[in-house]
């Protein structure tokens, strides 16, 4: 089993990168390509859900601000 700080590197590598558009991480010295936008935003939520169960049923929930402009 993982500790809470280990998934929540995790959790931000697979956030920060999927904010950039990017579907490769590296955590820990190992490489995970996603296939797709979806795939990544399931392995998000998975890692959500196991952070917390980790920290006793607190769910940490992240809000990031975006903008589109239509043209």
């Amino acid at each position: 089993m993982h500790t809470a700080a280990e998934l929540e590197q995790r959790l931000r590598a697979l956030q920060d990168a999927r904010w950039r558009g990017v579907r490769e991480v590296t955590v820990e010295g190992k490489r995970v390509r996603y296939g797709s936008d979806a795939e990544m935003a399931t392995a998000i939520a998975d890692l959500e859900n196991r952070l917390s169960r980790v920290q006793g049923g607190r769910r940490r929930r992240v809000l990031r601000a975006y903008a589109v402009k239509d043209l």
